[in-house]
């Protein structure tokens, strides 16, 4: 790619993230759009207009006191408003802040310069490549080339802050034996664990009611649709047009009728009888003590492992109450399921990365397809498509890619939301550092020595640092876009937006927020493969780094005003993304040293190459320095906390309610539901 595409792609992305804040600037100060940009306010009981200025006193100029606004809030706002993984988040951000900061310093000031001015090859001068400020300009042989403690004490911190939180009493029990006496599974619980520990409360048995969750949701879906058109009636003349047109087929009365039905069949599937029928081997269990749930939680029960097999319960909004029947031997199955699925998709994804580097390589297209030449008639259209196309169709296909792998982790049986969460957030990054870094270094630079590197291993380090060199061009355009480009797109909702704006003038106007979770499966794996490129580029590709500085600085204010205004924290593992970034940050810092080895190599310098060994060898060491000192305790609780917790509590008389507790893990179809239409009565369970 020359200097021209490369200016072309920043200018689009610059130029679509100008218009996007802008606009978004403009949007959000309307009293109107609060469903999109302030649901998370009016979910808390607001109405999603606070601080919004009168008309003609600001509302119609754009402004971007929201960044400021994002930069002052402190990490303690943050962890005491949405807790502990939303600080993990934010610290990645501030991760990529402080260290492309100085290595932009560095890059920009000394190894940017010292590559442009190396007698290089004169075929890249001659080409106006943007590869002269990068190592491949430097010639061979040349004298020019020469947090993890802190969220461990943060995460015990926060168990103890939470003191009273349902799911540090209970535990989850799967694998129950039936009752030899009475033929239930309840019976056995409540027999082994009173026998057992003097601080056992009580248990909460799971039952496999099958549909009644959809027909739950069917009965609110109906309900808010005989809602909303009692209230267009009231509306103005066209949307009286509009009512009286859609509603020809089913009236307001078919309706009532059709919500008494479904309420009707899940009176029937509520039922006591119904109810003992469906049992399944799954309990949750309370207890009176922190420690007694921790022992219960962390051992082994019974002789037979797969009997009564204990796990830390997970907070009853992040249960999915669905996959607690799921046997063991089917999960393997939909493990397996899952695996073959994601192959198929990486294999799919082979097609748009091989088509975006076709496209990168567009010199060489045009002497294998003639043709291809005519774009260059068009004035500038050449630097458009070599510059900015690869990295919009690029991200394009990766944007659909978090959901893929969320839908893949729905199959895998988890219990809790946040374990499938972090599942699809481990696949999604893999999937990224196949895909788009390794795929894209292969079909650029390194195809056609592909075979030449598997006869020969020890050249493997040489060859990856020269296709990292090629390509780095390409990723430059990729941070581009995904940096301006995404954030903007990001913050402005423009779906959404859309949605309403349709909506408003079709339906009538709606207040009900569009409120989502934060979506930690997308934003933590995208954002991490960006601290990958610029690890890896950090020597290579120095002009990429004040690139990744605007980046994560814009990301960083991007996803504070998303926490506070838009995204609903619906639950908080108490930090268990950590152990996640910090591996995928060895990962990045393992693959630069491999890089620098083989880079060295190239350019005939094997004392630094033998010099870059050791800090390998100690980058290795410090990572399982971390996971045996610092890993266990994201994976269980330690006794020691719950001891003293449950010593304070005592000390000062405090107490938890354990029946509340313990009727927090009822299912959602075991509550009673909270129509609103005034014709039809609320089920009483």
């Amino acid at each position: 790619m020359d200097a021209e595409g490369l200016v072309a792609s920043a200018a689009i992305n610059l130029g679509l993230a100008l218009v996007a804040l802008s606009l978004f600037s403009l949007l959000k100060k309307q009293p109107g759009n609060a469903p999109v940009y302030r649901p998370r306010r009016m979910a808390a009981g607001g109405d999603g207009g606070a601080g919004l200025l009168p008309l003609g006193h600001g509302r119609l100029t754009p402004s971007f006191r929201w960044i400021g606004a994002a930069f002052r809030l402190s990490e303690e706002d943050v962890l005491r408003r949405h807790g502990l993984d939303a600080l993990v988040v934010v610290r990645l951000f501030k991760f990529g802040i402080k260290c492309f900061t100085v290595c932009s310093v560095v890059g920009v000031l000394v190894l940017a310069p010292t590559n442009y001015t190396s007698e290089g090859r004169a075929d890249i001068r001659r080409s106006n490549s943007m590869e002269l400020f990068t190592v491949t300009n430097v010639t061979r042989g040349s004298d020019r080339l020469w947090e993890y403690k802190e969220i461990t004490r943060r995460r015990i911190d926060h168990l103890k802050y939470h003191c009273k939180r349902p799911d540090q009493y209970i535990i989850l029990v799967r694998g129950i034996p039936m009752c030899p006496d009475h033929g239930t599974y309840g019976c056995y619980v409540d027999h082994f664990f009173s026998k057992h520990y003097q601080t056992y409360q009580s248990y909460q048995i799971v039952h496999d009611i099958g549909n009644i969750e959809a027909l739950q949701k069917l009965a609110s879906s109906i309900d808010k649709q005989i809602k909303r058109k009692r209230e267009t009636r009231k509306c103005n003349i066209w949307q009286r047009i509009w009512f009286k047109f859609t509603s020809e087929a089913i009236t307001i009365h078919r309706q009532e009728e059709k919500l008494k039905d479904v309420q009707h069949a899940i009176r029937l599937l509520q039922c006591e009888n119904m109810l003992k029928q469906k049992e399944v081997p799954v309990a949750f269990v309370a207890f009176k003590s922190r420690l007694d749930a921790a022992h219960a939680a962390e051992m082994q029960l019974l002789v037979n492992p797969l009997s009564l097999v204990t796990t830390y319960a997970p907070e009853p909004n992040d249960t999915i109450w669905k996959n607690l029947a799921i046997p063991f031997w089917r999960m393997a199955m939909y493990k397996l399921g899952v695996f073959v699925a994601a192959f198929l998709l990486i294999v799919f994804f082979t097609i748009p990365v091989t088509a975006v580097q076709g496209i990168v390589q567009f010199e060489k297209i045009k002497r294998w397809f003639p043709p291809a030449r005519a774009v260059q008639l068009i004035p500038g259209l050449n630097s458009v498509v070599t510059g900015y196309l690869p990295s919009l169709i690029l991200n394009g296909f990766i944007y659909l890619v978090p959901f893929a792998m969320l839908g893949m982790a729905s199959f895998e049986g988890c219990i809790a939301n946040s374990q499938k969460e972090i599942k699809a957030c481990n696949m999604v990054f893999y999937f990224l550092l196949g895909n788009v870094f390794f795929l894209s270094i292969l079909s650029g630079s390194l195809l056609d020595q592909l075979g030449e590197s598997f006869t020969h291993p020890k050249d493997i380090p040489s060859r990856l640092a020269s296709a990292v060199s090629a390509q780095s061009d390409f990723f430059i355009t990729y941070i581009l876009t995904n940096g301006m480009s995404g954030f903007s797109l990001e913050v402005l909702q423009f779906g959404l937006i859309t949605w309403q704006f349709l909506k408003a003038h079709s339906l009538g106007h709606s207040k009900e927020p569009y409120l989502y979770g934060f979506p930690y499966y997308r934003v933590v794996p995208i954002v991490s493969l960006a601290i990958l490129i610029g690890v890896v580029y950090a020597v290579v590709a120095p002009l990429l780094l004040p690139i990744l500085l605007i980046y994560f600085l814009l990301g960083y204010a991007v996803y504070i005003n998303q926490m506070e205004d838009v995204y609903e924290i619906t639950y908080d593992t108490c930090g268990q993304y950590w152990p996640s970034i910090h591996h995928y940050i060895f990962l990045s810092v393992t693959l630069m040293q491999i890089t620098m080895i083989g880079l060295f190599g190239l350019k005939s310098k094997p004392g630094a190459s033998f010099g870059t060994i050791p800090l390998l060898v100690f980058n290795i060491l410090f990572n399982e320095y971390c996971k045996v000192r610092f890993l266990p305790t994201f994976h269980h609780r330690p006794v020691q906390v719950a001891k003293q917790s449950d010593e304070l509590d005592e000390a000062e008389g405090m107490t938890c309610d354990l029946d509340d507790a313990i009727s927090a893990y009822k299912p959602p179809w075991m509550r009673p539901m909270n129509l609103e239409s005034g014709s039809v009565q609320p089920l009483n369970v």
